[in-house]
């Protein structure tokens, strides 16, 4: 696994990006640098961004390495990757779009909408009305599919953006970045490994339209349509893991793919 002194970089701060905790992050040149915090956070976004790569995903997505942090006295497990972000671009969450144009929040706003399409489609009516973006329904929808399959419980309105470029003034896609908090990661508050497989995938939430992943797929799928297609199986998830197991536990490995075995059945209509 690659190795990194962090010490006299400073910690960055990131406003807003995160549900749960305060995870240590670094920017070192054109790298973002990230340690596990709640448990395995690193190895979810580097088996994910392994796994899109074995996806049919219209989208680009941020690529995530296993790495090694040497920071204050102590080898914390992480991840890397490039900043994706070019010249002139800022990244634009859309509680903080929202907020620029009306003066109110989008989750609060959210709120207002008993049901959950009416929530979607007008989250994406916003998006596309103040950034003039076509069929960001069928981007958000490749979104929730793939937080659903992963159990991603941190997709809320702060970790859904677009890109704005100063220079152009115009916006474009993000990549679909962050998925830390997927796979039952937070091993440390709410998915200790003693805890049966099973009773954690039915206490994980989903965000931003509706506690239960199912409900937020089935609205958006209905609006848009489906938008992703996995290729890959069993055998390819475990070969994915086996590179990744230094650091990490066997048991945690294990979990791992028990949990991908099962999403695999849950969402047999995106397989392969």
């Amino acid at each position: 696994m690659e190795s990194i002194d962090l010490n006299k970089i400073p910690v960055q701060e990131t406003e807003g990006h995160t549900s749960k905790g305060n995870q240590l992050k670094w920017k070192l040149g054109d790298q973002w640098y990230k340690a596990d915090h709640m448990g395995y956070e690193g190895l979810s976004e580097v088996l994910v961004s392994r796994l899109l790569h074995k996806t049919e995903l219209k989208y680009p997505f941020v690529e995530y390495h296993p790495v090694e942090i040497a920071y204050k006295g102590q080898k914390l497990l992480g991840c890397r990757s490039n900043n994706f972000l070019k010249e002139n671009q800022k990244l634009i969450p859309l509680e903080k779009l929202y907020r620029q144009n009306t003066g109110r929040s989008l989750a609060l706003s959210l709120v207002e909408f008993p049901e959950v399409p009416n929530r979607i489609r007008y989250t994406v009516e916003q998006v596309e009305k103040y950034t003039g973006l076509h069929d960001f329904g069928k981007y958000l929808t490749a979104m929730l599919e793939l937080d659903a399959f992963f159990l991603n419980e941190d997709r809320h309105t702060n970790n859904i953006a677009v890109l704005y470029d100063t220079e152009k003034d115009c916006y474009e896609l993000s990549p679909i970045f962050d998925q830390g908090l997927s796979l039952l990661a937070d091993t440390s508050f709410d998915f200790s490994l003693e805890q049966p497989l099973e009773d954690c995938i039915k206490r994980v939430e989903a965000k931003p339209f509706h506690s239960s992943f199912v409900q937020q797929v089935d609205a958006a799928e209905e609006l848009y349509g489906i938008q992703i297609h996995f290729n890959f199986g069993a055998k390819e998830v475990q070969k994915e893991l086996q590179m990744l197991n230094e650091g990490y536990s066997e048991e945690i490995i294990m979990r791992v793919e028990r949990l991908l075995r099962e999403q695999m059945r849950r969402y047999a209509y995106l397989m392969d």
